[in-house]
């Protein structure tokens, strides 16, 4: 007997699914909605900064650093992109869906870095709205503005998916018509603040913001499923997948390569201050739509690190289902933690916010090679979802001792090749201080991971639900 579809939620009632599979009577939306909703999140200020580092930190000409922005996002979006093609077929949050390849408790070390990286870009957010706003007049506190940015975000994650999905989406709108207004203006108009041929060409600069690109969108790769899991399940991968990556690519090469601009005309770090002074009033319009868009983006961040906390309790108690009240105590947990983070922030925010980006970078890799292949090339899109439910881990057990060794095999292998404030690589060093361990990571993860996984899996030979890739699917 076919399964009741129930009404559409409304846009204010309090969601009542968290890490349970979504039933299919409760899915609904259309893959082209995540266009709006990935190019609405990538709509703050944070983006701009971080497009800002080419220029800035890492000394590129405009060309130069325009190139490896389209090429880090389009390359890094391909794999984020693969994951949330994962959310119709299985209609879970992407974190639980970890257990499929590192087991119950394995998994939980993925989740704890996935949830740190949420309250890290949470606080960021906050950190970037402050400038905006002080960019547009001085005379705002940027620690009430944090308060105020924060409480604003607590109301939208409280009410939870839906209502985080539509106002990620009018940010699209919000921020996205006067920012092309600008763009327009200062390529007709120009500015004489603009050093234009400041920067050049360097190894180093150039993989580095290449990283950076493919890093923000691999960023992405824990929770992007966690919107494309109310998708009908017929609704199929490659609608998912084109949905989110060109929402997803095309805000953040638009976005970074307005922060490349920009840092031509900065003093130091105060990207938000250069666009105010270049652009008048028209940018402080701008700027404010900021700050209004770094408050819904956080939402998302809020809503994601609230699934991958509640995720990490039922580890701890395999079974447990939160409901409604764990997840508002959660939510309001995380965004006091983020707050306090964001209070703390310090000047050399920008410096230290790359070093943030960088180390997440580092450990999601393997993870991010690892869950693509095993679920395209070993499981081919089934799994026993129940069993990831179960306390003893089911078919997938308590550890998987073989993604676990290759995953570490992998951290291992990018040592050599990192290139941080703390520490660079001998390789690196040896490379003109090029950063290329994010790809090491991914080669040696996916290349050493499918052998392994597939002599030794039984699951991936009784695989109960063929699913096509996301290119079959229709």
């Amino acid at each position: 007997m076919p399964e009741t579809r129930v009404p559409r939620p409304r846009l204010f009632e309090i969601e009542r699914q968290t890490i349970a599979p979504i039933p299919e009577g409760e899915r609904h939306g259309r893959p082209r909605e995540l266009t709006a909703i990935w190019f609405g999140m990538n709509m703050t200020p944070l983006t701009v900064v971080t497009g800002a580092l080419a220029t800035t930190l890492f000394g590129l000409s405009l060309p130069w650093a325009l190139v490896a922005v389209v090429v880090g996002n389009v390359v890094g979006g391909i794999g984020m992109a693969l994951h949330a093609a994962q959310g119709p077929t299985m209609g879970i949050p992407q974190m639980i869906q970890a257990r499929g390849q590192f087991g119950l408790r394995g998994s939980a070390l993925i989740v704890l870095v996935a949830l740190v990286m949420f309250v890290g870009f949470f606080a960021s957010n906050l950190v970037v709205a402050g400038d905006a706003l002080v960019a547009v007049d001085n005379r705002i506190d940027p620690g009430g503005v944090t308060w105020v940015a924060a409480v604003a975000s607590l109301l939208i994650a409280l009410c939870g998916y839906r209502l985080v999905r539509w106002v990620t989406g009018v940010s699209a709108y919000l921020v996205g018509v006067p920012l092309v207004l600008c763009m327009c203006v200062l390529a007709v108009n120009g500015s004489g603040d603009i050093v234009w041929d400041r920067g050049g060409f360097s190894t180093a600069g150039f993989f580095s913001m290449l990283a950076v690109g493919a890093v923000w969108q691999l960023a992405y790769a824990p929770y992007v499923s966690d919107y494309s899991r109310y998708l009908p399940a017929d609704s199929g991968g490659r609608g998912a997948f084109w949905g989110t990556y060109l929402g997803c690519v095309s805000s953040t090469v638009l976005l970074f390569a307005l922060g490349a601009v920009l840092g031509l005309a900065a003093t130091g770090d105060d990207v938000m201050g250069a666009f105010a002074d270049l652009l008048g009033p028209l940018g402080k319009v701008v700027l404010v739509a900021f700050a209004i868009a770094a408050i819904t983006g956080n939402s998302v961040n809020a809503y994601c690190s609230m699934l991958c906390a509640l995720t990490l309790g039922e580890n701890a108690r395999p079974g447990w289902i939160p409901g409604v009240r764990a997840r508002v105590v959660t939510t309001i947990a995380l965004h006091a933690i983020g707050v306090y983070i964001a209070l703390g922030a310090s000047a050399d925010f920008l410096a230290n916010y790359y070093n943030f980006v960088s180390l997440l970078l580092y450990v999601l890799i393997p993870w991010s090679a690892i869950n693509l292949v095993d679920y395209y090339l070993v499981h081919h899109g089934s799994y026993v979802i129940s069993d990831f439910y179960r306390r003893d881990g089911g078919r997938y057990g308590l550890w998987n001792g073989r993604a676990l060794l290759v995953y570490a095999v992998a951290l291992v292998a990018q040592v050599p090749f990192m290139v941080t404030s703390l520490y660079t690589g001998p390789l690196a060093e040896a490379l003109g201080y090029t950063d290329v361990a994010w790809l090491v990571g991914f080669l040696v993860a996916g290349a050493v991971y499918l052998p392994l996984a597939r002599r030794g899996s039984p699951v991936a030979r009784t695989a109960q639900t063929a699913v096509p890739l996301p290119a079959e699917a229709g």
